[in-house]
């Protein structure tokens, strides 16, 4: 452990894994067809695009891969900015503290201090490719506002608050003006390996008309995991529908190591829309109270001064907590955000898309408080990598939300994300353009898809509601051992069934594998992802950041200082490992 109490974070040099991929595959027909490249990157959001642009300078050859339409992910939704140190009379060492700060203790501070210090050079890079961020009035100084957990205005933003939008814009045109090499709705499956156990490429399916349709492979011997979140494993979250934990179900599945997957932040001002809302709901950004937004109750009283220093810009996790702490003593389940103090003209052009999204749902902020509540936003942990990008399975690399870089530790600091995402991926691409250019990669010898690969049994796409509700039952923002002993019971019969399905043992009457397709696919991975994640929020007994243990209300360094890596084996178990002397044994009939 350091003397900065920032924990041991994932390592500066990761080892490859013990043995080669598990042999675990989505059960789906055989590549069709198949085109070959240097780099494929699976992703366009923030961290994907960035880090297609800089292989292809580099002069590799580079194929972006996205779920849907380039411009699709979640980068477009995020409103609230990018966070560096830009400001007069800030610095990265104020950055990084206050990141430390948020992290509660497992924080990489090596990582973070490659976050901050390459942050500022990194968002003029950003500026260069096009992007346009809001300036000071009268000034050609980006404009910085405050967000939760910074104690400087540090945040810039574009469009007021439709920054996800502009740096998504900018990238999309960049990568289009380069004539990079897309596919377009399209659902990464597996990761394809040689014998050696290296990345070979991916198997996908492309949906819809386009030069290729059905399953087909990219041939690659370098792979960019840059997939986005898991949000969807909640019945409410702020994540688009396509955030569905594909990256991390898949590197799993190809004998990748993953972390502090427990640490799913609940963002704690979201639009309440009712107790049966479910699926993406609209965000109410942070830096509307880094404005001067006031959290209050039914009564108007404000409840978070006098909770932490930094009242309603405390760390996000703390600020969720208190939400529902007055909730729960008042019998609530929202609070309201006040900034009717604002007027019409300052909601108007500094906060207009949220503006748009309260008045379409019937509420004026402008003449009345917002509703709001907590909802899943971001996942902190995921495929767990070295500096470089590079995950345990050489050849794979992992950045943006996908990736556990050890930046955010136990909770993510306000905006520190888009960062995040902009400087690791120009990481991986240095990191790629200083290894000799390969050949095409050859076809796999041993791969995902290959002979002696154990296909996943596939999750009816009905299913997928019922994880989500199990998920937010049991393990949303309150968590307990009964809740989460309940939720893994769940989640362990789902998959049982569809097992049994899967081997047609369901009995007379029982239900039937569905086919393999898209829906079947992403309830298939949504089921892995959450076990996984329940598996490590049993395990972590104390609260800490922004997983929050009901039966064990306190943190506890001496105990649990540590960051669980999961894998795993090559006969599906789960191996549950931390980063300090203490082991997990694998347990017991936990499967993908």
């Amino acid at each position: 452990m350091t003397a900065t109490g920032t924990g041991t974070g994932p390592g500066r040099a990761i080892a490859p894994a013990a043995t080669a991929a598990p042999g675990i595959r989505l059960t789906a027909p055989a590549p069709g067809w198949s085109i070959d490249a240097d780099v494929v990157v699976v992703g366009s959001g923030v961290a994907g695009l960035t880090a297609a642009l800089r292989c292809a300078a580099a002069g590799r050859r580079t194929v972006v891969v996205t779920k849907a339409r380039l411009d699709d992910g979640s980068t477009r939704w995020a409103q609230g900015g990018i966070a560096a140190a830009l400001g007069d009379g800030d610095t990265p060492e104020q950055h990084l503290a206050d990141t430390l700060v948020a992290g509660a203790g497992l924080c990489d501070e090596e990582a973070v201090r490659a976050l901050v210090t390459e942050g500022p050079d990194a968002v003029h890079r950003l500026i260069e490719v096009g992007a346009r961020f809001d300036t000071a009035p009268g000034s050609e100084e980006i404009a910085l506002t405050r967000e939760g957990g910074h104690h400087r205005s540090r945040i810039a933003h574009a469009g007021g608050d439709a920054t996800g939008a502009e740096i998504s814009r900018a990238l999309v045109e960049a990568v289009r003006a380069a004539g990079l090499r897309t596919i377009e709705n399209a659902l990464v499956l597996d990761l394809l390996t040689d014998a050696e156990g290296r990345t070979s490429g991916v198997t996908l399916h492309v949906m819809g008309e386009g030069q290729h349709d059905g399953v087909g492979a990219v041939h690659a011997p370098n792979v960019v995991l840059a997939t986005g979140g898991m949000g969807q494993v909640f019945s409410a979250t702020t994540n688009p529908a396509v955030s569905t934990g594909d990256g991390v179900a898949l590197a799993l599945r190809a004998g990748a190591e993953v972390s502090d997957l427990e640490f799913v932040q609940f963002h704690p001002t979201v639009l309440y829309l009712g107790p049966d809302a479910e699926g993406q709901q609209p965000l109410i950004s942070e830096a509307v109270r880094g404005e001067g937004a006031h959290l209050v109750d039914a009564e108007g009283t404000r409840f978070m001064v006098g909770q932490h220093e930094l009242a309603e810009l405390a760390p996000r996790d703390i600020v969720a907590k208190a939400i529902l702490r007055r909730a729960l003593e008042q019998g609530a389940d929202h609070m309201y955000l006040d900034a009717r103090h604002f007027g019409a003209e300052m909601w108007e052009h500094r906060f207009p898309t949220i503006l748009a999204a309260c008045r379409a749902h019937g509420i004026d902020p402008v003449t009345e408080p917002i509703p709001v509540a907590p909802a899943a936003h971001h996942a902190s942990g995921g495929v767990r990598t070295d500096l470089h990008g590079r995950t345990t399975v050489p050849g794979l690399y992992a950045c943006g939300e996908v990736a556990c870089t050890g930046v955010h530790g136990a909770n993510r600091l306000a905006s520190n994300s888009l960062l995040e995402g902009l400087v690791f991926a120009e990481r991986i691409a240095e990191d790629i353009a200083a290894r000799p250019a390969a050949g095409a990669a050859g076809a796999p010898e041993s791969a995902a898809g290959g002979p002696g690969a154990v296909p996943l049994p596939l999750l009816a796409p009905e299913t997928r509601i019922t994880v989500q509700r199990i998920m937010t039952a049991g393990a949303g923002v309150l968590r307990s051992a009964d809740g989460l002993a309940h939720a893994a019971a769940e989640l362990d019969r789902i998959h049982r069934e569809a097992t049994e399905a899967a081997a047609g043992t369901a009995g007379t009457g029982g239900a039937k594998a569905p086919e393999p397709g898209v829906e079947a696919w992403e309830a298939t991975n949504l089921l892995c992802v959450a076990r996984v994640l329940v598996a490590a929020a049993q395990r972590r007994a104390e609260t800490r950041g922004c997983h929050w243990r009901e039966d064990h209300p306190d943190r506890d360094d001496a105990s649990w200082r540590r960051h669980f890596r999961i894998t795993l084996d090559a006969d599906r178990a789960l191996s549950v490992r931390t980063t300090d002397t203490a082991d997990f044994p694998p347990t017991a009939a936990v499967t993908p």
